[in-house]
């Protein structure tokens, strides 16, 4: 299992802006049209990371517990689908659907959203503020496979419930680890 830490693009970044096919609706999302009055995150994931999936029910639980929040979140998976057929649409449409996704599930085909981010690693959180600037990157969680450590998800719910509550997201931010995002011709 390859490791690869995510490259921290630096706080205050204004939101990549992208246009990418929701694999559950059908319907081509832009940014503006999954932000959150108070905050955004957007999550670089895939289908068959093992990263991914020890994550995977945290993931839903975020869904869930910020859906009535005015808290925006959304899922990209940016894998080339040649190598790793598992990441294709269709599939990440069915494990949307098999795990109860709250949030969009988007397909970034020509893989030029993870670019915009800087995102190198599947799991890879950035969270925005209401200013649509970037408010916190980096890890879920100290929660690692096999590592023993339980995932609760709490780097990325203090952030997201700082900027709820008003307050400054703590600057003490960790790389994600995952497994790199699989590039065309790399």
């Amino acid at each position: 299992m390859a490791k690869t830490e995510s490259k921290m693009l630096p706080l205050g970044t204004p939101a990549p802006d992208f246009k990418l096919p929701d694999t559950v609706s059908g319907e081509t999302l832009r940014f503006a049209d999954i932000a959150g009055e108070q905050a955004t995150l957007v999550m670089f994931i895939c289908n068959h990371c093992p990263f991914v999936k020890h994550v995977l029910d945290e993931l839903v639980r975020l869904g869930q517990d910020y859906a009535d929040q005015p808290v925006g979140l959304v899922a990209i998976s940016s894998n080339d689908v040649t190598g790793y057929p598992q990441d294709r649409p269709e599939r990440m449409k069915e494990l949307a659907a098999q795990r109860g996704l709250a949030f969009p599930y988007l397909y970034d085909e020509s893989q030029n959203t993870a670019r915009a981010y800087d995102a190198a690693c599947t799991p890879d959180f950035y969270i925005f503020d209401a200013q649509r600037k970037l408010a916190y990157r980096g890890q879920l969680d100290d929660s690692r496979p096999g590592n023993g450590i339980p995932v609760s998800g709490a780097d990325v719910r203090a952030a997201l419930d700082a900027l709820l509550a008003g307050k400054p997201v703590s600057r003490r931010q960790k790389p994600s680890i995952g497994c790199n995002i699989k590039w065309r011709g790399g």
